[in-house]
């Protein structure tokens, strides 16, 4: 048996499988294979364990806390503080010199408008409806207004294409939200920067003129880069599955933050919130922490622990720091916070916890960040659908460019064996 082969012994047949290895070192057995060979398929639940694709666009250690887009850490991108420079390095694959980035930043300028008839679609959404079901039902109109969006014109469009969605989803996601509170829209504007737009669209008011704070445009510029992509979770995974089937961009976009809006996967940082609400009114970290580990009762402790990080989220450490910084900056006080602070101490000492590899995670100060820029909780996933869309756009892109077929899992039936039905229904 050679070095890059494992051998599978299946009633008393010897199988040899192909191993293959990421440049970090990672390796995987190809069963792709094994069905034709023996007849077995192989079973793992919710991919616990298994690779679908390769891919070259965000590398994550869970053991070591590492993430990476294209091969830079997130450490550094927070550093350089552009959300667009890190949707142009998901998708494109390197970070722009200064021509593309201007080139890039006039796409987005251009391409920032919705057409003009989308926008009386939002009237059409009953008082109260939620954003997210606004902004996946918004994306997947687009296919009807800009349809060159499929294969066969993959090749002149899809820089258009691309800019158009990173563009318009902050245009809709704001409009969304004025529709949800009953104000006018407001329109974006060609002398502000990508983030700056987003908070006066949101914000702004004919009765109260938005002051935009370079402080605010940074830390959320911050909380965009550190959402932006995460390999392969459940909607990237679902952006990959619908595109196998050739779905056009705006369609496959839209499944993907319909995927994004379950409470288990986008809604967490929401529930983090609630949760420090429900401490409140417990008024005792340490009781709420004894109601936790109590497996007869319900309450869960929200923003930590992780399916892939085994050890602290790094996208925590740095939104952590970020957080105290802003509400110190902008001289706000929220008694949230401090309930947050008790519950990593506490949590971060009590054995119970760190045995399980339950550190915090993104989710745990994320809200807090947002809560104190003014956006409301019905908004926080709508949120992580505006920086998760770079990572969804490259991820369907790379699927595409390669010969990927339509995604077919196998199942194991567990129903009745052959019956037939002998009833008389004369």
């Amino acid at each position: 048996m050679s070095e890059n082969q494992a051998l599978l012994r299946i009633e008393g047949q010897d199988i040899p499988l192909s191993i293959v290895q990421g440049t970090e070192g990672e390796k995987a057995i190809m069963i792709s294979g094994l069905r034709q060979k023996t007849g077995y398929v192989t079973l793992d639940p919710s991919f616990m364990n298994t690779a679908a694709c390769f891919s070259k666009i965000t590398y994550v250690n869970g053991e070591k806390g590492v993430l990476r887009y294209r091969g830079i850490p997130v450490e550094e991108l927070v550093k350089i503080g552009s959300f667009v420079q890190t949707a142009y390095l998901l998708v494109h694959g390197d970070l722009p010199d200064e021509e593309q980035k201007r080139s890039f930043s006039a796409l987005l300028n251009q391409h920032s408008l919705i057409h003009e008839d989308m926008r009386h679609f939002f009237d059409s959404f009953p008082r109260g409806a939620h954003p997210m079901h606004i902004l996946s039902t918004m994306i997947n109109a687009l296919a009807a207004f800009y349809p060159n969006v499929d294969l066969l014109s993959l090749a002149e469009d899809i820089e258009i294409s691309s800019a158009r969605l990173i563009s318009m989803i902050r245009t809709m996601a704001a409009m969304a939200y004025k529709k949800s509170i009953g104000e006018p829209i407001v329109y974006p504007r060609r002398d502000l920067s990508y983030c700056a737009n987003f908070l006066n669209m949101m914000f702004d008011s004919p009765v109260a003129p938005y002051e935009i704070h370079p402080e605010t445009v940074r830390i959320l510029n911050t909380l965009l880069i550190l959402h932006a992509d995460h390999e392969q979770n459940c909607s990237t995974t679902a952006v990959r599955t619908l595109g196998s089937a050739q779905v056009n961009l705006y369609a496959t976009i839209s499944a993907g933050i319909s995927a994004l809006s379950g409470p288990l996967h986008g809604g967490a940082n929401q529930a983090v919130v609630e949760m420090f609400r429900t401490i409140r009114k417990v008024g005792s970290v340490k009781t709420f922490l004894e109601q936790v580990k109590d497996k007869s009762n319900p309450q869960r402790l929200m923003g930590f622990g992780h399916r892939v990080y085994k050890t602290f989220d790094p996208r925590a450490k740095l939104i952590k720091q970020e957080c105290h910084n802003y509400l110190s900056r902008m001289h706000i006080n929220d008694p949230l916070l401090d309930i947050a602070l008790e519950v990593e101490e506490a949590a971060l000492n009590d054995e119970y916890f760190v045995s399980r590899n339950l550190y915090p995670n993104v989710d745990f100060y994320s809200g807090i960040v947002y809560r104190a820029i003014g956006i409301p909780e019905n908004m926080f996933t709508v949120m992580f659908a505006l920086a998760r869309l770079p990572g969804w756009i490259a991820h369907w892109r790379e699927m595409i460019g390669t010969d990927t077929k339509i995604v077919r899992p196998r199942q194991i039936y567990t129903g009745h064996s052959l019956r037939h039905d002998e009833r008389n229904w004369r």
